[in-house]
């Protein structure tokens, strides 16, 4: 080999030591950025002719685990879609409240059980009765706060549906800009890993909004298809279509047209099931939040107003037959076909009510009563506590179908509703630790900085011997010289 062959392979040789050195510096610097893949550099032997020319770099490969980046991302939809179903449920528990907070619907039932108590045992007394009066309309407001709120829910699963989709929107197209610019850059020699990194942090950003498949294609593009099919980004990225509602009302459901689904190119898709293009992540659990939770538990605290309501019917014998109780539906007699957002508009009837023009003497008297008649009658007032402790069975509703007081039938709905949220705490849970054991996996086939450091030692030996071949040929030409 000529000197000048020689100085050539050991330039060639310090040229692959320094972009080694390069990329060892930049695996070790975005070791815990999101969404980087490990680079490593390319090389092979160089020749000319039959003669070795020294090292060619051929390049920088970017390097990850599809399996493990896959199943992550399907991980990270699961976690998403529980946290939607926990949070709805923590809220709706919170505005039920517990059995032993005055605050809660158990407890303004007890309250006013407590009244009917002391009242039926001074009927005399304007002021307990006007307690009865008060510990009634605390129930009511107890059952229109809980109806707000899960309206609220509804409303707020509305907002985050609209953002969601606009959030899809954006990102499949953003992708589908990635991948013309690294075809480009690809078809140009250039690198592409640093495209495919920021390519990689938009997929896992609308992997758990709609769980994704990535299929990979030519020159480093990507295709993206929802587990049930649906394609998403096949070159041109997909649209996803959906009117917000401005309010929603209990009588509001999808299926009458009032609130908007989903469509996908103009097509509308299917929002529930497990075949639901949307199946499986966080947007998914909005709609179910607001087509299906929601509507149900409205459907159960409106079937025990009903029940409340139906309780007190009848029992006061100076009320005509079909005329409002003491509970009615704003103001006049229940309709069974009315039911949704009863809870709503539950009222105290305004005879009892001195704010409506009525008297509180009623509650004693009778709610058809002309007059206070006689003071020390208890009658009545005793008749309202048994009706609310009697043990009946709801008329509707998804309770079991035991007999219970109007405190058992809350302290049910209550429990229901406690029980779901503690079936989605114990799935996000598993969710949670399935991603983060998939995301450990995925830092473990990624940047190892031990390992990255013994590459920079072997890179430093390979350019001290390539440095070493260059002073010894110096030296060589230099004796030449002298001769």
């Amino acid at each position: 080999m000529s000197i000048s062959s020689s100085l050539s392979n050991a330039l060639s040789g310090l040229t692959a030591a320094a972009r080694a050195a390069e990329v060892v510096s930049a695996n070790v610097a975005n070791a815990t950025t999101e969404g980087y893949g490990r680079r490593v550099l390319e090389s092979s032997a160089a020749a000319l002719g039959d003669q070795g020319a020294g090292v060619r770099v051929d390049g920088v490969r970017r390097e990850i685990d599809t399996k493990v980046l896959a199943d992550r991302r399907l991980a990270d939809a699961s976690a998403a879609n529980a946290e939607q179903y926990v949070d709805f449920f923590s809220s709706l528990e919170v505005a039920i409240g517990t059995p032993d907070s005055a605050n809660s619907l158990s407890g303004s039932i007890a309250a006013l059980d407590s009244a009917l108590i002391e009242a039926a045992s001074r009927p005399d007394s304007d002021a307990r009765l006007a307690n009865v009066l008060t510990a009634a309309n605390g129930v009511v407001d107890q059952f229109a706060n809980i109806s707000d709120e899960i309206q609220t829910l509804r409303a707020e699963a509305e907002q985050g549906i609209n953002a969601q989709v606009r959030t899809l929107n954006t990102r499949l197209e953003q992708i589908a800009d990635l991948n013309h610019q690294i075809r480009l850059q690809d078809g140009s020699g250039n690198d592409t890993a640093a495209l495919m990194d920021q390519r990689q942090v938009l997929v896992d950003d609308l992997a758990e909004i709609v769980p994704v498949r990535v299929v990979q294609r030519d020159h480093g593009e990507i295709a993206i298809y929802t587990e049930t099919g649906a394609t998403l980004l096949e070159g041109k990225p997909a649209e996803f279509g959906f009117t917000p509602a401005s309010t929603i009302v209990p009588e509001m459901k999808i299926e009458s047209g009032a609130l908007s689904g989903l469509t996908l190119n103009g097509q509308p898709i299917s929002v529930a099931g497990p075949y639901s293009p949307i199946a499986g992540g966080s947007l998914q659990a909005l709609f179910d939040q607001r087509d299906v939770l929601a509507v149900d538990a409205q459907a159960d605290l409106d079937a025990l107003a009903r029940d409340l309501i139906e309780r007190f019917e009848g029992v006061d014998p100076t009320t005509a037959s079909g005329a409002p109780g003491l509970f009615t539906d704003a103001g006049g007699s229940f309709d069974p076909a009315q039911e949704v957002g009863l809870s709503s508009r539950l009222s105290i009837n305004a005879l009892v009510d001195p704010d409506q023009g009525g008297a509180v003497w009623h509650l004693r008297a009778g709610l058809g009563a002309t007059d206070p008649g006689a003071v020390g009658d208890s009658t009545l007032l005793n008749a309202f506590s048994d009706a609310l402790n009697e043990n009946r069975i709801a008329s509707s509703g998804t309770y079991t179908g035991a007999a219970r007081s109007a405190a058992g039938l809350s302290a049910e709905f209550l429990s229901t509703v406690s029980t779901e949220r503690l079936n989605a705490e114990a799935n996000q849970s598993f969710a949670q630790a399935k991603a983060e054991t998939l995301r450990e996996a995925e830092r473990a086939g990624g940047v190892d900085t031990d390992h990255e450091m013994q590459s920079l030692l072997l890179i430093e030996q390979s350019y001290s011997a390539n440095a070493r071949v260059i002073q010894t040929i110096d030296e060589m030409i230099d004796t030449l010289l002298r001769i």
